[in-house]
């Protein structure tokens, strides 16, 4: 019987696959999406110092919905994710769904994000 890797594990390669192709510069940031059973996550990372330029989750205290475990929650956290990099002078951005389909609530996140101005 052979031992199938855990789908961490190959969500991690897939993420590690993508950022081979994929960086964050000082004009077009990366906007990067962690997600959890019961949250979400998004931080916009300028990979060329390693900084991260702004964050938001579904744990902040400006969180407007109940849970970053529904669609209505991962939008909203992009609606504050957005809001924070223009603040910041960020426009546009590279979207770096961290290995996940791009399908449900990273969908959302992304689709929340260029509502409040975000462009990629």
């Amino acid at each position: 019987m052979v031992k199938r890797p855990d789908t961490e594990a190959q969500r991690r390669r897939r993420h590690r696959r993508v950022r081979g192709k994929i960086g964050g510069t000082a004009s077009r940031p990366r906007l990067n999406v962690y997600r959890s059973l019961n949250h979400i996550y998004a931080q916009v990372i300028d990979d060329t110092t390693g900084t991260t330029l702004c964050s938001a989750s579904s744990l902040d205290k400006e969180f407007k919905g109940k849970t970053g475990s529904n669609k209505e929650g991962a939008r909203e956290v992009g609606k504050l994710v957005a809001e924070r990099a223009v603040k910041k002078g960020v426009k546009s951005v590279v979207f770096d769904r961290g290995g996940y389909l791009y399908h449900g609530r990273v969908l959302e996140l992304a689709e929340g994000a260029r509502e409040a101005g975000l462009e990629f």
